[in-house]
């Protein structure tokens, strides 16, 4: 099919709900790596890596070649039977994560699900049924996720259910208190307290937070933030779920999941994107106990696909031998230089913030007073296509660009991707010929 007969037929046979960036949707062909190319030929280096989910590059050799012999052997029984690829997979996830604490495993196939099934694991395991969750959060696109979601954009009409409240996130470029840190005393976290107080029954089921915030903005607490908010919640009677969607699996550097770096242990873990580098899985991995607590029976028809779990053990694998987590790190510090540079020279960076290759940039009108850039970030989204860059954009105002490249970039991609997001500054500040 072209182009043209693609765009006609998704336009015709496809719910117009589904988002595309961009005024004339890129219509993508074939990736590798670092890099995508469209119908038309054009090639793209992709710093946004399919919404954080190409972890270790488009088509990983050693991941297909993992994926060809598993189609070979199995493809699909779903979980009446068992298999050994989610066996492996699960046993590698327990050994990972923070001080092996978490060790039993659900499978399923998107993070939407894998958070339904972290929240439906708190419920059993308190017999509570409120949840707390963070404004500017997002969670997926079920009608239990959207109502954790903290963000109107992402909540479709007819989402709201009862049991959830929104408490504040550590939005310190915008804090909801008009103080700065660390004088604060980390006001947000401690509020945490007064919101259980006031807008629950006292007892709560959980709390589901993200790390760092995806489609929020990629909103980075300060350190202290997780571990006042988790004691709270467990002095509340309920347990604290890490939405490591977008944040696991190495990708804030050094670490395996985002939460690790603010030295909290939390009770469970969901995670997806990134995970099967393409391949659709989702995990909710949680302590024995809460695991256990889920009572009755259960199945999940694709769940711990024999195909995706080869998929999955295969990029933890190529991380860990390529000690990725490192280069995360490293190349994300060049990348974080990089983008602070940018911010040195354009005035519509009013913040880079983030973490290892997960960083973001907010852009404003006016530095003083904070105003949301939302049409000039369309048009620097727009813009970058244009140098044949790939980004994401984000955040409640839709002023965030988000930066998300594979695990396995260097600092010559780096380069060649601030070449080109610096063009596409200077390109939309130009003045409009007449």
């Amino acid at each position: 099919m072209t182009k043209d007969e693609i765009l006609l037929a998704q336009k015709e046979f496809l719910f117009p709900a589904v988002l595309h960036y961009y005024r004339e949707p890129l219509v993508a062909a074939r990736a590798k790596d670092q890099y995508v190319w469209d119908a038309g030929g054009k090639q793209y280096l992709d710093f946004f890596a399919g919404i954080l989910t190409v972890s270790v590059g488009h088509s990983n050799e050693f991941v297909t070649r993992r994926i060809h012999e598993q189609v070979d052997r199995l493809v699909h029984l779903s979980t009446l039977y068992a298999n050994e690829p989610q066996v492996a997979l699960a046993g590698k996830i327990a050994s990972i994560t923070p001080e092996r604490a978490l060790s039993k495993s659900f499978f399923t196939n998107s993070g939407t699900e894998a958070n339904e099934m972290a929240i439906v694991a708190a419920r059993c395991y308190t017999g509570s049924s409120e949840i707390v969750a963070l404004r500017y959060s997002y969670h997926g696109r079920s009608s239990q996720a959207m109502a954790a979601t903290g963000q109107w954009t992402w909540r479709l009409p007819g989402a709201s259910m009862a049991g959830v409240v929104h408490a504040h996130n550590a939005y310190c470029y915008r804090c909801p208190f008009g103080l700065s840190y660390p004088d604060c005393d980390i006001k947000c976290a401690r509020n945490l307290e007064e919101t259980i107080q006031t807008t629950t029954s006292g007892r709560v089921a959980g709390l589901i937070a993200e790390p760092i915030q995806g489609a929020g903005g990629f909103i980075t607490p300060p350190k202290e933030y997780f571990r006042i908010v988790a004691d709270i919640v467990r002095r509340y009677g309920g347990i604290f779920i890490s939405d490591e969607v977008q944040t696991g699996w190495g990708r804030t550097g050094h670490k395996w999941f985002g939460i690790e770096h603010y030295g909290v242990v939390p009770d469970v873990i969901t995670s997806a994107k990134g995970l099967g580098n393409g391949m659709p899985i989702g995990l909710t991995v949680a302590r024995p106990q809460i695991a256990d607590s889920v009572k009755g029976i259960t199945l999940s028809t694709f769940g711990g696909n024999p195909v995706s779990t080869t998929a999955a053990k295969a990029v933890l694998d190529f991380i860990e031998e390529r000690d990725l987590r490192t280069n995360a790190a490293v190349t994300g510090a060049y990348l974080r230089e990089r983008l602070e540079e940018l911010a040195e020279k354009h005035p519509l960076i009013g913040e880079v913030r983030g973490m290892g290759l997960m960083q973001g940039i907010e852009l404003v009108r006016d530095p003083k007073t904070k105003e949301p850039a939302s049409a000039e970030t369309n048009m620097i989204l727009e813009a970058a296509r244009e140098q044949g860059l790939l980004i994401g954009k984000g955040g409640l105002f839709g002023n965030m660009l988000r930066i998300a490249p594979p695990l396995n970039i260097s600092k010559s991609d780096v380069d060649e991707f601030t070449r080109m997001l610096d063009a596409a500054f200077v390109q939309c500040a130009a003045p409009v010929a007449v």
